[in-house]
Parts: C-alpha cells; sequence; structure tokens
C-alpha cells in the first residue's frame, strides 16, 4: 500500500498536468509502482476530484481489447483489464449521435470507440454474466477521447492506471432500451458485431481501422463482468452501483487525432446508429 502523502502528492501533480495539457515523467521510473499502489494514487484522485465538485457517474474499462495488450507496457504487455472512474464532467451524451470536442489542452489525443451500458440495478456480488446482463437499462455507443501524460505513449499499467486510465472525454450516443430478450441474446449478439472506424479531412478520406466485439475479452458485457469481480476485490473501492455508465473499452486501436479531423463510425450485426465527432 502507498503511503497516502506519495499517493496525494502523486494525485496533485497527474490533475495539475491534466489541466495544463503538460507531459509528466512515468511514476514507475521514479520508483517502485506496483498497480495496486496506482490504485491508491486513483483513490486520491477520486477524493480530490469529488471535493472539486466533480460527480462519479461510472467506470470506463482499459485494456479490455486482447489485440492491445502485446501493443503496451514499456516493460512488459499490459494485459489488462484496469479500470478509472467516469465523472459527469467527462461524459457528454451526443445530440443526433453528433458531437464537436475541442483538444485544447489534451496530450497526446487518441480515440477509442466504445459500447456504453447503464446499469438499471445493482448487480448481486456473485452475478453470473447472464445475471449482469438482466441488471442493464440500456447500451448505446460511445467515442471516448483517451490522452496520455507519458510522452509518446509510453507507459506500464500502474502508470495509465494513475493517469486516470487515460480517460478525458467520453460522448455516448442514442442510449437503445433492452428488452428481456435483447439481454438474454446479448453475449452471442455482442461477439459476433463489428465495427468500422473512418476519418475525414478536409472533405476527403475513408476506413481506417475495424474491431470485433469479440475481441473485449469475448465480449463487452464479458468484460463488464470482469470489472464487477474485480472492484469486489478491491475494497477500498465502491462496487458496481445501478445508474452507472460503464464504458467497456476500444473497440480499434486508440488512433491519434488532430484538429480539423471528422470520424464517423458504423457498426455491422448490431442495432446502434453510429457516430460522428468532429475536432476543433
Amino acid at each position: 500500500m502507498l503511503m497516502s502523502t506519495k499517493a496525494n502528492r502523486y494525485a496533485h501533480a497527474l490533475l495539475k498536468a491534466r489541466a495544463g495539457g503538460t507531459l509528466h515523467p512515468l511514476l514507475t521510473e521514479e520508483a517502485p509502482l506496483t498497480v495496486e499502489d496506482a490504485y491508491d494514487i486513483a483513490r486520491s484522485v477520486l477524493s480530490i476530484r469529488i471535493a472539486n465538485g466533480e460527480v462519479p457517474v461510472g467506470r470506463k474499462i482499459a485494456f479490455s481489447n486482447r489485440r492491445l495488450h502485446a501493443r503496451y507496457g514499456k516493460s512488459g504487455p499490459i494485459d489488462g483489464p484496469l479500470w478509472t472512474t467516469l465523472f459527469d464532467s467527462t461524459v457528454e451524451f451526443a445530440m443526433d449521435n453528433s458531437a464537436i470536442h475541442s483538444l485544447t489542452k489534451v496530450t497526446q489525443p487518441r480515440l477509442e470507440p466504445q459500447l456504453v451500458f447503464k446499469l438499471g440495478r445493482t448487480p448481486a456480488p456473485q452475478a453470473t454474466l447472464q445475471e449482469l446482463a438482466e441488471s442493464l437499462e440500456w447500451m448505446a455507443h460511445g467515442f471516448e477521447v483517451a490522452f496520455s501524460p507519458y510522452r509518446n505513449w509510453e507507459f506500464d499499467a500502474a502508470d495509465a492506471v494513475a493517469a486516470f486510465g487515460l480517460h478525458r472525454k467520453l460522448i455516448v450516443g442514442e442510449p437503445r432500451m433492452l428488452s428481456r430478450q435483447g439481454r438474454r441474446t446479448l453475449p452471442d449478439v455482442l461477439a459476433s458485431a463489428s465495427l468500422s472506424l473512418s476519418r475525414m479531412v478536409a472533405g476527403s478520406g475513408g476506413i481506417c481501422a475495424a474491431g470485433f466485439g469479440s475481441d473485449l475479452m469475448e465480449s463487452p458485457l464479458h468484460a463488464l463482468h470482469a470489472l464487477h469481480q474485480q472492484l469486489h476485490s478491491q475494497p477500498g473501492f465502491s462496487p458496481l452501483q445501478a445508474g452507472e455508465i460503464i464504458a467497456t473499452g476500444s473497440w480499434t486501436e486508440p488512433l491519434p487525432v488532430k484538429r480539423g479531423e471528422v470520424w464517423a463510425s458504423a457498426f455491422a450485426q448490431l442495432n446502434l446508429p453510429g457516430l460522428r465527432l468532429s475536432f476543433t
């Protein structure tokens, strides 16, 4: 367990870097730091942000996509999943599945297409995958704007956890309410779904990435189940609660974005509308 004074020092330093849009040295190069230590820093971040008036509204799961594990981790692959808190200040609902986002003071921004759930009721501690599906109210497509305070997006798992799970903003599209039958078939439906991601600049562009729901620990619902189990092994954090919004992980490699670009997504084998996001 990290000493509270050290956890608070790291938390304030990372929050300052985030607010100013500046880089920060790797924590794991300053001193030995475990993932458990990093969650101590995350607890300090949570306390500071609540004290500053921000309201927790859910969680974001990172590194649930198995195709990304070998691509990240300076000293070894990040085999995930990791998680961070979502706040009211970092979640936005897109009007007509279209949004504009400013990249001012966002360090090394990247885009992650996500599937987002909202919990309609609190799942039981030992909930099965199907029981967890029964607790869902809706699902939606989302774009996460991720960032890294660490140069060249090079970090270890502990660095990522401490730096807010690399989360900057979650933009959520039109929710689709889930029927009883929809919840029953959800794992199979999500596992068979795919997504394409297009980029347009000055009126021209095309598809630049694709991903599959099956890459996220078999499906985004499996990623949610893993988070549910993990939180019950972390007594310093509250378990999942009714009303929470959960971003379940990126369907593609996080892709660098720039001002002037317009990104659009489309699903196959999943009845959800795509999103359109313009960067300024």
